[in-house]
Order: C-alpha cells, then structure tokens, then sequence
C-alpha cells in the first residue's frame, strides 16, 4: 500500500493529456462464460501498457475496479493506436467481444469515455491520500499558495471558464 500523504497536495502535469474512463456492467451474472473473457482481459492489457514505456503514450492508470478504470494518456492519438494495434492485446479481445456479443448485446455492458484536457484545464486535490489520480501519474505538490483554492488551481484559464465572467 502506498504512504499516506498527510497534507493538502495538488496535483502537476505539464501539457495536454487525455483521460479515458472504461467499464463494464454484468448485466446476466449467471453468463459467466460472456463476462468472464472481459473480466480477465483488462489486468493483461493494463499490464502490457506499464510495460510498454513513454513511447505509447500510456501514462498511468488507478488500478483494477469492478465499476470502472481511470487511464491517463498523453494524447488521444497514442489511445487509439494502443487500441487499434493488432499486435497488441486490446484488438483481438475487442474482436471476441464482438463475436460473443452478436445478438446477445444485453448480457454484457461495456463503455469509454475519452476527455481531452489542455495544458493547465484541470484542477486536483487530494488530502489524507496515498497518490491517486492524477497525482499519481505527475507531481504532487502542496496545496498552498496559487493552489489552495478549485478556483485558484484553475486560474490558468480564462475568467468567463472559471465563471468570473
């Protein structure tokens, strides 16, 4: 278990990134047969993404959840490349997801969603935490100063974006 970070920390990430969300729902529990191959795939592929170093892109991830998993990436092109690489292990378990789900799309639910974040567009805190998040992935710093506030780590942008407008 990581250490416990006991004051305010927010989180440094210089330039652009993309968070991407994915998750499964079992609809049909006793299909076991239908969930099971997405359950297991996801450790091997967040596996093969630690591994592949900074070239993919991959920045880090949250760690397994049952609902959903966080993943940080430098740009949406390094995702989709990861993603459409038939090298790799997400294209043929997206294919055998597809085939076992043929007329049988309500027993399994599956989902993404894909956030583009500019440089600075973002504001983190964490208090009482091991590193997570973002704080995980880039730098952790004291949530004092400029940082103190949402409103002050978000300052970066434009007023009318903050609701100073």
């Amino acid at each position: 278990m990581s250490q416990i970070i006991p004051e305010r920390m927010a989180a440094k990430l210089d330039g652009d990134f993309v968070v991407f969300l994915i998750g499964m729902r079992i609809n049909k529990p006793w299909k076991v047969h239908k969930w099971w191959p997405i359950f297991i795939a996801m450790p091997r592929m967040l596996k093969e993404l630690e591994a592949a170093g900074p070239e993919s892109g991959f920045l880090g991830h949250n760690g397994l959840s049952l609902g959903a998993i966080t993943q940080y990436w430098r740009s949406f092109n390094h995702l989709e490349a990861y993603a459409r690489d038939r090298d790799k292990k997400h294209w043929p378990e997206w294919l055998a997801f597809n085939k076992a789900m043929k007329g049988a799309r309500g027993d399994v639910g599956i989902w993404h969603e894909t956030y583009l974040v500019r440089a600075g567009q973002y504001e983190a805190i964490y208090s009482g935490m091991p590193p997570h998040g973002l704080g995980r992935i880039g730098e952790l710093v004291p949530a004092t100063g400029s940082r103190e506030a949402a409103r002050a780590r978000l300052a970066s942008q434009p007023a009318e974006e903050v609701g100073q407008a």
